[in-house]
């Protein structure tokens, strides 16, 4: 029975044991059968699969969004479009962060150009603003 260990996959795609695992927990990887010597055997593709899931993660997809990639690839009748759908949909998502993160920015920069170094720290207008008032960026 040809395949590879647990090891090998973890050490070919350069993830943890702990991560194929989670990987196979979630439904991401297939549970591979057992060896005569009990030892489970993963098919050699299990590697780029493992290396497919760590590159959508590498661009923000989720654990979900990723098990739609993957059943869409699957998917004889699925179409360009519809994983170009999931791509426009995870740059909307990215767009919103980066607007909240920059609104989070203009907050503390004007909490830290409001603090006066040598104040005592019951002055201190960061830890005031966060104790009185509501923050919205």
């Amino acid at each position: 029975m040809d395949g590879l260990t647990i090891g090998d996959v973890a050490k070919q795609a350069n993830v943890r044991i702990t991560t194929l695992r989670y990987y196979g927990r979630q439904g991401l990887v297939a549970r591979p059968p057992r060896s005569r010597s009990n030892y489970r055997l993963y098919p050699a593709d299990t590697v780029q699969r493992v290396q497919f899931i760590k590159r959508a993660q590498s661009l923000g997809f989720s654990l979900q969004e990723i098990t739609e990639l993957l059943t869409l690839r699957a998917e004889p009748t699925a179409r360009c479009a519809d994983v170009r759908a999931c791509a426009v949909a995870k740059i909307h998502q990215i767009d919103d962060k980066i607007r909240a993160l920059r609104a989070m920015k203009t907050v503390l920069v004007k909490l830290v150009e409001a603090c006066v170094r040598d104040s005592p720290i019951t002055d201190c207008p960061i830890l005031e603003s966060l104790y009185t008032e509501e923050i919205t960026p």
